[in-house]
């Protein structure tokens, strides 16, 4: 059985997050992906859902997992494939096989088998996540990345944009999620260091790749700044589990060579809010959500 390439409720996603003329995309995306199957030998077999997109796990001519990444925003594509022609040759993050991004395409290797870190609960191998954060945090950034305060300003208007009017928004205000974006751009501003920044290091963009590659990054949404702010996601992790924010500091800290804690910190306490809003309108409030709450005031 050939795979659905995109249903009513993916497309009705991308509708929510680029508009109505994305709905076009959406008709016209059987024929690209035929077209581009065709140019780069691929036999899809899979699709997974995304919020600005489509990611196909396919099979190659030679038998190879591969997957190919479409967008309708080609902007997108272009950052993602900026960042990972420049990690090229990093054995934690993804590596891009062929591009064309006129199309908004990005055919990637596959990783097998591609868990993604998030499904590992309390498992985590922070020599690994030590070792990957080091790689991608020592390339010089080339000419073109966006700085992170961009990337702070694009979080926080689309957390504004699904808080206000939301059944969440009773318990987080917007007023409260204001104070944290200028403590996040106070902190993207305020110096903190010049790497690429993945910017959006969380553990489902973190994937298993088997025990002879080990953990392996994708989808970044890259800009250059402060790489303090890819650790927010990990050392808040063990708070999943009834741990502390300390926990996590202890468990990162001995893999990474100048971890600067309070830097750190500071990033998880002004990124707080945007660890809660969906978990808020689900109704959710575990304790892993009032902890990071408690951090919003």
């Amino acid at each position: 059985m050939a795979a659905v390439l995109i249903d009513d409720q993916a497309c009705a996603r991308l509708i929510k997050r680029f508009g109505e003329d994305v709905a076009s995309w959406c008709d016209d995306l059987p024929a690209l992906v035929a077209r581009l199957a065709t140019r780069w030998g691929l036999t899809v077999v899979d699709a997974k859902p995304g919020n600005t997109g489509r990611t196909l796990i396919c099979v190659g001519d030679d038998g190879a997992k591969k997957v190919l990444k479409l967008t309708p925003d080609h902007t997108i594509a272009e950052s993602e494939a900026a960042a990972l022609r420049a990690w090229d040759g990093c054995s934690r993050v993804v590596q891009v096989l062929a591009t064309e991004l006129a199309d908004g395409a990005i055919l990637l290797e596959g990783i097998d088998p591609g868990t993604q870190l998030r499904e590992s609960g309390a498992n985590v191998p922070w020599a690994e996540v030590g070792d990957l954060l080091t790689q991608i945090h020592s390339v010089t950034p080339p000419a073109g990345f966006s700085p992170l305060e961009d990337r702070v300003t694009f979080m926080y208007r689309l957390a504004e944009r699904e808080l206000r009017g939301s059944v969440a928004e009773a318990t987080l205000s917007l007023e409260t999620l204001d104070r944290a974006r200028l403590r996040a751009l106070d902190l993207a501003t305020s110096g903190g260091g010049n790497s690429i920044v993945h910017g959006d290091l969380h553990p489902g963009n973190v994937l298993d790749g088997g025990p002879g590659r080990g953990v392996v990054a994708i989808d970044p949404r890259p800009s250059v700044g402060d790489p303090s702010f890819d650790l927010a996601d990990w050392v808040t992790l063990p708070m999943t589990e009834g741990g502390t924010l300390e926990d996590g500091l202890d468990a990162i800290a001995p893999h990474l060579p100048g971890f600067d804690a309070e830097r750190v910190r500071a990033w998880c306490v002004a990124l707080s809010p945007l660890s809660v809003i969906r978990p808020l309108e689900r109704g959710e409030r575990t304790p892993f959500v009032e902890a990071m709450l408690s951090f919003c005031w």
